[in-house]
This record gives structure tokens, sequence and C-alpha cells, in this order.
């Protein structure tokens, strides 16, 4: 199955996309659809309509330094949707639940094609990809961290709020895959119930006469 090229046109009189942005986004289609070894050089140059030597202008390491950049983006990606979510939502459970059915709603509407580019490129790699395990573990911690920080401010106790953060990724990316191959959410959806289920164990009850 070819890559779906990036979205590419803008509005007129508005700033193309750069180029580097579009070797990321070729990159992270490739990572969600075919995985980091799917995919060659010329595929990923094709979908990003860039020469080659742009690339290793932009990417001096090449596939693997595109890569790396691209798991960069997603981390960041998630950690922003997620920040937006909480101040947008009081509940912290409900910015979760809206968190968490994101990924839900995108799977169902690639068809069931694009999976998390995290998981599957954290799968696929071997111990020579050292750059690429490196990100991939930092962008992991990164993810934890920010959630638990945010049940930490939910009020749920520090270590307490970071053991859940880490069962919830590894949870719902476990979930990810499984929906995927299944063609239907259902893995996720019983997942996520039981994260919130968790969640709102764990927050602080109001004192007795006080509304929750």
């Amino acid at each position: 199955m070819p890559l779906k090229k990036p979205e590419t046109s803008a509005p007129e009189n508005a700033t193309p996309t750069p180029t580097r942005d579009r070797l990321i986004a070729a990159m992270q289609g490739a990572l969600q659809n075919k995985g980091y070894h799917g995919v060659g050089l010329k595929e990923l140059l094709e979908v990003a309509k860039a020469p080659k030597g742009v690339l290793y202008h932009h990417f001096p390491g090449g596939k693997a330094e595109l890569a790396v950049a691209s798991i960069e983006v997603v981390v960041a990606q998630l950690s922003t949707g997620l920040d937006k979510l909480t101040k947008r939502n009081a509940d912290v459970v409900q910015a979760l639940e809206a968190w968490m059915g994101s990924a839900q709603r995108a799977l169902a509407i690639s068809g069931y094609e694009r999976g998390c580019p995290l998981a599957t490129i954290a799968l696929e790699s071997g111990p020579d990809d050292i750059a690429i395990r490196q990100a991939l573990a930092k962008g992991f911690a990164a993810i934890r961290e920010r959630l638990g920080r945010t049940l930490q401010h939910a009020g749920i106790e520090a270590t307490r709020a970071h053991n859940l953060a880490a069962l919830t990724v590894s949870a719902y990316e476990g979930a990810l895959v499984q929906s995927r191959v299944a063609g239907n959410v259902d893995a996720m959806q019983a997942t996520s119930q039981a994260l919130l289920d968790l969640v709102r164990l764990s927050l602080p009850t109001a004192p007795t006469g006080e509304k929750a």
C-alpha cells in the first residue's frame, strides 16, 4: 500500500509547508502504515516531494535521524494534546477520556491502518537502532512524566500518579495494537474504561458535607 501524501496544499498567499516538516510528516505516515523498515528513502522522498540532497541537508544521519525527529514530533503532539484537553476540562477523567478517545477515532478513520508510530517502530527496532531506541525511551518517559504530573495536579498522590501514568501508557499502547489487528476499537474502549475507573478511585474524596 503506498504511503498517503501529507497535506501540502495551502490557501493563496499562505506560507508553503517547509521541506523539513514534509519529510517528518512522510516518515510519521510511514511509521504508522508500514513501519521503519517497511519503507525506503525513495518512497519517503516522493511523498514529501523533496530531493535526496535536501534530506541530508536537514538530516545528515539520513533515514535514522529523520525517524528520530518524527518520534520527537509525535511525542510533542501527544503531550500538547493532553495539555489542551486538561485546560479545557476541569475534570481530569473527562480530559483523559477525550485524550484516549481521540486515538480511537483516528484509528477508526484510517480504516485501522494507521497505528501508533511509537509502538510500530518500538516493536521492529533492533539492537543496532541505538539512536531510535534512545529517542523512543526518552519519548515514552516524557509522556509518562507529563501524564503523571497531570494526575498529580488533580490531587492524586505523587507515586500513585506516576504509577498510573506508566500503566496507562503501557496498557493503551497494547490495546491500540490489538484494535488495529482486530479492525475495531473494542480493546481500546475496554482498556480506557478500566483505566478511567482506576483514576476515579485514586482521586481524593471531598470532605464530608461538601459536594464532590
